[in-house]
């Protein structure tokens, strides 16, 4: 039981998708300290700055807009880097490997170029075959 537990848990691909969601929420938080730190500051100055810049308020419930286009800039930014760094290099992996394997016929295997030679050997050594009597290219002990 352990055996299958621990042969699971190292499998490549179960190892890949760890180190992803590590990266990736690693790769959020700074993103996230990036809109909280810069961009959430610069919408409320361009709102009008002040103590409720960024937000309205409606019978004293007050709406933070600032915090929801901070959380959307966060998204298209992950979203961004995601695509253009994982999902666009992998789809062009894919498109290499798939021209590869349709470019041209496979090159013979070892065991068919050695058929092939021993086939154009036998030929040579038929009689009659050749100009000179047919004995050419013949193993003297086949002539026994």
């Amino acid at each position: 039981m352990l055996k299958g537990f621990k042969d699971f848990l190292l499998r490549g691909n179960v190892v890949d998708l760890a180190v992803a969601v590590v990266v990736g929420a690693a790769f959020t938080a700074l993103v996230t300290a990036f809109t909280n730190a810069f961009l959430k500051p610069l919408i409320q100055v361009f709102s009008g700055g002040g103590e409720l810049a960024g937000t309205f308020v409606v019978n004293g419930v007050v709406f933070d807009y600032a915090s929801f286009i901070n959380a959307l800039i966060t998204f298209l930014i992950t979203a961004a880097v995601v695509y253009f760094l994982v999902v666009l290099p992998l789809k062009v992996v894919a498109e290499r490997r798939k021209r590869g394997e349709e470019a041209g016929p496979a090159e013979p295997t070892d065991v068919e170029l050695l058929t092939e030679i021993r086939d154009l050997l036998r030929e040579q050594g038929r009689p009659g075959r050749r100009d000179d009597g047919g004995t050419a290219g013949r193993i003297p002990h086949q002539d026994r």
